[in-house]
């Protein structure tokens, strides 16, 4: 289910429609012949940077450009109000391009200026948007305190406009969180204020956003009672972006309902039938999914193709379902799930519980009817099935809490084939990604810090690592001090793990220099990363019969630490192995052969960016 935001001024979404990117080109033509007969003064800065933010849309880098011009240009008349506003734009415009380090570098400029000249609204703005690069790389915290810093201010000036957007804003990070009740708290509370605001644009995105969090709940009555409403003026405004949103969902809703979980929304809308109800989301997922391939909007397209593909299956049409999911795998490779797991432990556990009740329940209504000499007999029998349900249910938690501490060690199937077996095979893999991280003049930086803080910072890094990991479907191997290794590609094969591997790096290398430039404005000594990548053949398995350790083996191991240690600050050094699988996926700087260590001549290239 999708979502919408607010930007800094609470009316541009960041997907334009069609539409509103056609208004945009042509304001662009417009301020661009403006600015041929403009003198180097304020009102050029204001020109500038007005070109800056109308580009962040449809072309961020050329809005960088227009930002950096309109900022020296503001910084040689020493206008400071134009270098906040310039700084702020430009940080939009890396926001726009998913580069969050520079996007909160110029942020952070232009709100400590800001602040300077006391300018509430500016900071208001600057706050919301530095909550929303902070949401975008899932550090819920920050974003709430952003949030609510600039949700403070607006409460001063009496800001209803930027009251009700930042109360969506922490509506979402809420729903981010699976607090849906408190999710929609929020955006109730946004919801109300558009309404006495008359404002019918951000009215539809509260709407919209009600839905998908009631849907979330599996309320999906109240779901699409409010997908409705936001459709309704979505269509008003023919915001393409909108329509397509609100359709999905409403297809997906409509799914829901077909299942037998949930028979009462099934008995509302359609009186019981199923098939009405697949009919009716296979017609808004259609709409969705023509929408969809117009505009581009290819992650919406992807859940649209997955759900399409789940309804074609339910009526039948297998031959359509499975093209529909192969154009859903064409979109987007599925990502790594463990809650299938999770979700049959628990229903094993629900299912000991209800047995156990039945049988104490069977029991205690036997002994009811036993005569009074059977009194005695029966307080005894109750106090021995209390005692053994007790014992029952301390020996079942405690079983989950061993298994929970097995799969924290071992891999899923590694694990399971040690319950199983008691032992486990080393196997080879012919193809697996390995990564390696370090940090630089760390026995230095250690010898500064007490015991108790160093192993704090290493344990706020390693489980930044470990979340950027998961999210990718790569394995963590073992940490080393203060070395990180993991790999791609097992224990479950797979064709995608090194592009897997590299995407990971460049979350790392971006968590890590967020975190360098916030240790250097509170004066601390930054940590800073080396990132060294090798693909190849391994052998994988675990060692020991204590203290079991899951690890890797071979050559490609110990060139992937080469590659680590002939990197530089701040880079992602990568072998030519791995070079020849993600080249046509990102950019890359060859630096020629490099001697590594005990391995001798290899190629090595620097990786930037996704192509």
């Amino acid at each position: 289910m999708k979502q919408f935001f607010f930007l800094f001024t609470f009316s541009f979404l960041i997907n334009y429609s069609s539409f509103a990117q056609k208004q945009g080109r042509e304001r662009i033509d417009s301020l661009s012949l403006k600015l041929r007969e403009a003198k180097n003064d304020s009102n050029k800065v204001k020109l500038l940077i007005d070109l800056c933010f109308t580009n962040y849309s449809i072309n961020p880098d050329e809005g960088i450009k227009y930002g950096k011009e309109a900022l020296e240009l503001a910084e040689s008349i020493k206008w400071k109000k134009g270098i906040a506003n310039a700084n702020s734009k430009i940080g939009i415009n890396y926001w726009a391009k998913s580069d969050y380090p520079d996007a909160l570098k110029y942020y952070f400029i232009a709100l400590k200026i800001n602040e300077e000249l006391g300018d509430k609204a500016e900071m208001a703005k600057n706050y919301n948007n530095i909550g929303l690069v902070y949401r975008n790389q899932s550090d819920s915290a920050n974003a709430l305190e952003n949030f609510n810093k600039s949700l403070k201010i607006y409460d001063e000036l009496k800001n209803k406009v930027g009251i009700a957007g930042i109360l969506g804003n922490i509506g979402l990070v809420y729903s981010d969180k699976s607090d849906f009740d408190k999710a929609l708290d929020y955006h109730f509370k946004a919801l109300k204020m558009n309404e006495e605001l008359n404002d019918k644009r951000s009215l539809a995105l509260n709407l919209g956003n009600i839905g998908t969090a009631f849907s979330k709940k599996n309320d999906y009555s109240k779901a699409l009672e409010y997908d409705f409403e936001a459709l309704k003026i979505q269509e008003e405004f023919g915001n393409k972006n909108g329509i397509e949103t609100n359709f999905g969902n409403i297809g997906n809703a409509y799914l829901k309902i077909s299942s037998d979980s949930n028979k009462q929304a099934l008995n509302k809308f359609f009186a019981g039938d199923k098939i009405k109800a697949l009919q009716e989301s296979k017609k808004y997922l259609d709409s969705a999914i023509t929408i969809q391939k117009d505009i581009g909007a290819l992650m919406d397209l992807k859940n649209s193709y997955k759900d399409y593909s789940e309804v074609q299956a339910s009526l039948g049409d297998y031959k359509g379902a499975l093209e529909s999911y192969k154009n859903f795998t064409n979109n987007k490779d599925s990502v790594f799930n463990n809650e299938k797991a999770k979700s049959i432990t628990q229903m094993q556990l629900k299912f000991d519980q209800e047995k156990t009740d039945a049988i104490a329940a069977i029991e205690l209504k036997k002994q009811r009817q036993q005569k009074y000499a059977f009194i005695l007999g029966l307080i005894i029998v109750l106090c021995f099935s209390f005692f053994l349900f007790r014992q029952k249910k301390k020996i079942t938690k405690e079983k989950g809490r061993s298994d929970s501490l097995l799969l924290n060690i071992l891999p899923i199937d590694i694990a399971e084939e040690l319950k199983e077996t008691g032992h486990s095979k080393a196997k080879n893999y012919e193809q697996v990604t390995v990564l390696f991280t370090d940090f630089k003049n760390f026995t230095k930086i250690s010898e500064t810090m007490s015991p108790d803080n160093l192993v704090a910072e290493i344990d706020y890094c390693f489980s930044a690592f470990d979340n950027i990991i998961h999210k990718h479907r790569i394995e963590k191997i073992k940490t080393i001090g203060d070395a990180y290794m993991c790999a791609g590609g097992l224990p479950s094969k797979n064709d995608s793990h090194a592009e897997d591997v590299v995407n990971a790096a460049i979350e790392i290398r971006d968590f890590m220099l967020n975190y360098k430039m916030e240790r250097e404005q509170k004066g601390q000594t930054p940590f800073e990363i080396r990132i060294g990548i090798n693909t190849g053949p391994v052998v994988a398995g675990i060692v020991g019969v204590k203290k079991f350790a899951y690890d890797i083996w071979g050559e490609t191991v110990n060139t992937a630490s080469r590659m680590e240690t002939s990197g530089e600050v701040g880079k992602i050094n990568i072998s030519g192995s791995t070079y020849k699988h993600v080249k046509d996926k990102f950019n890359c700087i060859p630096r020629g052969k490099i001697h590594a260590k005990h391995i001798g001549e290899v190629d090595m290239y620097f990786v930037e960016r996704i192509a």
